[in-house]
């Protein structure tokens, strides 16, 4: 009798001792992204993995394209009890073949010619050597093991229309796209449009008023996407993305990423408010969108930390742009409330001790409705 009273006692302990736990459990999705040197020290990244987790922090995105890093990371991640997205860059890459680079309207290369800043020259997605080198290359980091999601970055066209701050920023002052930082019109892409449509393109006077010409462009990352998101696929992993934000209100008409057409598991659209010169309220709309036009896949909110947030108001240069531990509050609730199922902070060595008391705050806020 006494044995049985004993078994029940401590079966009904366990039971709630799950229960205690389950509650306790992260209500949200919450990664960090950040990039890691050549000379990382792996006892110094999961000290850091051991106290993000601690803070809230579900899943970490780690850059760098060294494949024994990446193995070694995301081993230890999962050691951590984190999901682990091995962060890879897609278009933006220097030192490859010239072939390889998209041309602009004006004819130049983006290796020889980069449009606003020296690194950003920008690959090709339709052409096939690029996307038979990346697709091999993202194939060899989903086969580790402790890979959850390969994540696509760059998976872009140039900005052909900026960012209002950005815009300031570079001195690009245009109504509308701008020529310099229109890719791609290699002989491929444009004989290829004239072959599908019956426009020479490169006869066009304003090749920005040929809806049809925007469309293709888009329709080239999207197969890129999709092809790369097959390999990955095929091994049994995930595939995330980091994306702008909209799409229909940014993302397409900036980048060409329809990026609700593409087969991925996941979006971490980067919404930096004061990019586009907006408030926070910006993100109720923005991410309600984003959620609406991701359908069943589950949205990330990208958000980016200030810095020296104490001195914000004093920082004019978008380098210097994020939230503070109030704003970060305020942006994750938003995020929330409009659909989004987490939130990627940029990046947890910008977090200072309030932001990450402030992140512990909203997440408990959250639990207690749930």
């Amino acid at each position: 009798m006494h044995r049985r009273l004993n078994n029940l006692l401590l079966s009904l302990t366990a039971v709630l001792l799950l229960a205690a736990c389950a509650k306790k459990e992260n209500p949200i999705s919450v990664y960090v992204w950040q990039n890691i040197g050549s000379n990382v020290n792996m006892d110094t990244l999961q000290r850091d993995f051991h106290i993000w987790k601690s803070h809230g922090v579900t899943g970490v995105c780690i850059e760098t394209r060294n494949l024994e890093q990446i193995r070694e990371a995301s081993a230890r991640a999962h050691a951590e009890g984190l999901e682990y997205h091995a962060w890879v860059p897609s278009m933006m890459r220097n030192n490859m073949p010239h072939s390889w680079y998209a041309v602009n309207r004006l004819g130049e290369s983006a290796d020889l010619h980069p449009s606003y800043v020296k690194n950003y020259r920008f690959l090709d997605p339709a052409n096939p050597e690029v996307q038979a080198y990346l697709a091999e290359q993202y194939l060899e980091v989903a086969k580790i093991p402790d890979v959850d999601y390969v994540r696509l970055d760059f998976i872009r066209y140039p900005d052909v229309v900026l960012a209002s701050a950005l815009s300031q920023l570079y001195g690009v002052e245009t109504p509308g796209e701008y020529a310099p930082a229109d890719y791609c019109y290699c002989e491929t892409c444009t004989s290829t449009f004239l072959e599908q449509t019956g426009i020479d393109i490169t006869k066009v006077a304003d090749p920005s008023l040929v809806p049809q010409w925007a469309q293709f462009r888009c329709d080239q990352l999207t197969l890129f996407v999709d092809r790369m998101a097959r390999a990955v696929h095929e091994v049994g992993k995930k595939v995330s993305v980091d994306v702008f934000p909209g799409p229909y209100s940014y993302a397409e008409h900036m980048v060409r990423q329809q990026w609700n057409q593409w087969t991925v598991d996941m979006f971490f659209p980067m919404n930096y408010n004061e990019y586009y010169g907006e408030k926070l309220e910006w993100l109720d709309s923005v991410v309600k969108e984003e959620v609406q036009a991701a359908g069943n896949i589950p949205v990330m909110s990208g958000l980016r930390i200030c810095t020296d947030w104490r001195n914000k108001p004093e920082h004019k240069h978008p380098k210097d742009f994020g939230l503070t531990p109030d704003e970060l509050k305020t942006a994750l609730h938003s995020s929330l409330n409009a659909g989004a199922k987490g939130v990627c902070l940029l990046s947890p060595h910008r977090m200072s001790p309030e932001h990450w008391t402030a992140l512990e705050e909203a997440i408990k806020d959250l639990a207690n409705r749930k």
